[in-house]
């Protein structure tokens, strides 16, 4: 933890909101910015991302207006972005250490408070190494910003990340943190009568598939939880984004299903908006999801969200408990931990969380700690959620 900034009475009428990564990253912003509507309730706020990202905002209350660009922008629309953005605001609010985000607010406004990447600790050279390339990296960044909070991939929350961005602005920096804390979650939009028809309720939603390979619960697993909820007599709703991986894992899962049981499955896979998917999981009875960002929106339209969690580190990037009054929810390692209404499952061994990409380090690899959480450990999560 870096020292405690002096105290700032800056009162911008203008502010600039930058994420540019991906949905997820968009709406654990939420938090800060409902704490930043507290400070400075008359000020206009804008959000910048990425196209395609910005779901996670649509009717949030406190955003007057979104921009969204490239994420690979060509020359022409560096230059055009640039002109929209030059000097406009009085704050530009950093949320990722990368140097596009920094330059954009750089660009963008008089004063920037802002995020700075790092490295977890580690003894090793290599360690050594990268933490003094990220030292190099981050010295301009820190220059040019009233304020930074450094990253801390074990210990600390990245919504707590976030809100310390504020602290500059309080007396008693700790008071970002005495009220509860909320993600915000964007507004439902209706389900096609395609998907509605099918519904009955009471369903469960499952989604199993994350951006990669490293974060996926086996597939045998998943047929044995859905045959279980099954028998139950639930229904059992499966979704999944548009990428082709995770409509295939879904497909998956359905041919190891018996006939019997299929007819209780309804596979939404790649058919739903961000908003429609927070209204499917909000008239569900519960949601189990893998490490990824609808487990965010799940745990955010406060239907009880059953996580499942490899090698991420919960204590950086678990699905935050609406109304949580502190720093941090959860425990570094427990094989179960229920905060609210989420509770977050991880497998055995003295390595979880690594906060690798697997057991081999690369997007493409198995993790042996997903591996060895059973079913049944889920189901029992489940069983007690339901009885909650």
């Amino acid at each position: 933890m870096s020292a405690m900034p002096l105290f700032s009475n800056l009162k911008p009428k203008k502010v600039l909101f930058i994420a540019t990564r991906q949905i997820g990253d968009v709406l654990v912003t939420t938090p800060l910015i409902t704490k930043a509507r507290e400070l400075w309730p008359d000020a206009e706020f804008h959000f910048l991302g990425y196209r395609g990202k910005l779901e996670m905002l649509k009717g949030n209350p406190n955003i007057s207006k979104l921009i969204e660009t490239s994420d690979r922008p060509g020359f022409g629309e560096y230059l055009s972005l640039i002109g929209r953005l030059f000097q406009r605001y009085d704050l530009a609010v950093v949320t990722q250490p990368s140097d596009r985000a920094y330059l954009y607010g750089l660009v963008a406004a008089h004063r920037r408070i802002g995020i700075l990447g790092g490295h977890p600790q580690g003894l090793t050279e290599q360690d050594k190494a990268k933490r003094s390339k990220s030292d190099k990296q981050n010295a301009w960044k820190k220059a040019i910003c009233l304020h930074t909070v450094n990253v801390d991939y074990f210990a600390q929350h990245v919504i707590t990340e976030k809100l310390r961005l504020l602290e500059v602005f309080y007396q008693n920096a700790r008071d970002v943190f005495n009220k509860m804390i909320s993600v915000t979650p964007p507004v439902g939009d209706p389900l096609t009568p395609a998907i509605a028809n099918q519904l009955r309720s009471p369903y469960i939603v499952l989604h199993p598939g994350p951006l990669t390979a490293y974060k996926r619960w086996p597939l045998a697993y998943w047929q044995a939880l859905v045959t279980w909820i099954v028998k139950q007599g639930y229904q059992v709703v499966l979704s999944a984004s548009p990428a082709k991986q995770d409509l295939q894992l879904n497909q998956d899962i359905l041919s190891l299903l018996d006939a019997q049981t299929r007819q209780h499955v309804v596979n939404t896979s790649g058919d739903l908006s961000i908003p429609q998917a927070g209204t499917l999981i909000r008239g569900a009875i519960a949601y189990i999801g893998v490490d990824t960002s609808i487990t965010h929106l799940a745990a955010a339209c406060n239907t009880p969200t059953i996580a499942l969690f490899g090698p991420t580190p919960p204590t950086n990037f678990g699905p935050w408990p609406n109304g949580f009054i502190g720093e941090q929810p959860y425990q570094l390692r427990a094989r179960s931990q229920t905060v609210g209404n989420i509770t977050i499952l991880q497998g055995p061994g003295e390595c979880v969380p690594c906060r690798k990409a697997g057991c081999e380090d690369r997007a493409s690899s198995n993790s042996e700690c997903l591996d060895h959480l059973e079913p049944t450990q889920v189901i029992e999560a489940l069983q007690k959620a339901l009885q909650a």
